[in-house]
């Protein structure tokens, strides 16, 4: 582990988000996130979990034709960050492409951070049984804009996730899961993904509480940086909590 990496190195951080979204892909997936242009595609109807994640050293031209090959009759989602070759975001424009998200990626040094006080009712537990997970999935999936008909496979997927290197940190109150964190360990930083609360929950504290965990748990990994991709109404409470914007992702969906 680089104990040296800095908030400005940003190809670790988009390296921790391929590796995390091409998980969603599946252990029998041949989805690589080192691939010049990479691919993912989960099946479940989520825009964020099919789609691309970069395009490098790849002609615009043959890599619109190989993603819509490969993702063919799923809704997906064509990422463009630090990653990806200068000028694919006109080039998806000039293809008919409309962008359809702006998240903001923020990064921290874990090695920083203030102890965070979690609520007295909050109980921090890790998923590790299929029961947890159908409740952990449930939890998340409607702030995260999942379809309901689609929960059987998000649990399926979870539990098949394509990486064993992943922390899934439940929010329980009077023993109801009702908010989610979910810490990925798979390259040289911590990336925090699925972080949820139920509508109920919220303006408690419970969202930090489960960040902070996620942060202690990254820098006991041997890690100094934590990585993220923040929602308009997390980025306040990520500020807060010391992180900084050092990029940003544009999502793109192309004609279908």
């Amino acid at each position: 582990m680089d104990a040296t990496r800095s908030l400005r190195d940003l190809e670790p951080q988009l390296a921790a988000n391929r590796r995390y979204w091409t998980g969603w892909a599946g252990t029998d997936s041949n989805a690589d996130p080192g691939a010049d242009l990479t691919v993912y595609r989960s099946d479940i109807a989520h825009i964020l979990l099919n789609g691309v994640l970069r395009v490098r050293d790849v002609p615009l031209d043959a890599a619109v034709a190989e993603a819509e090959r490969q993702l063919a009759g799923t809704r997906w989602a064509w990422w463009v960050g630090a990653d990806s070759d200068e000028g694919t975001a006109e080039g998806l424009l000039a293809r008919g492409a409309q962008q359809v998200g702006d998240m903001p990626v923020m990064a921290i040094d874990v090695t920083t951070v203030d102890d965070v006080d979690t609520p007295a009712e909050l109980k921090i537990s890790t998923v590790t049984e299929p029961a947890e997970m159908r409740e952990y999935v449930e939890a998340y999936a409607g702030p995260l804009g999942f379809e309901p008909g689609s929960i059987d496979s998000v649990v399926d997927r979870e539990l098949g996730f394509g990486y064993p290197d992943v922390v899934r940190l439940a929010g329980i109150v009077d023993g109801r899961t009702v908010a989610t964190c979910t810490v990925s360990l798979g390259t040289e930083v911590g990336g925090i993904y699925c972080v949820a609360t139920h509508s109920d929950y919220r303006r408690r504290g419970i969202a930090t509480a489960l960040t902070a965990e996620a942060l202690r748990i990254t820098r006991e990994s041997g890690r100094r940086i934590a990585t993220l991709q923040a929602s308009s109404d997390g980025e306040p409470v990520y500020r807060r909590m010391g992180f900084e914007v050092v990029t940003r992702y544009r999502l793109f969906a192309l004609p279908q």
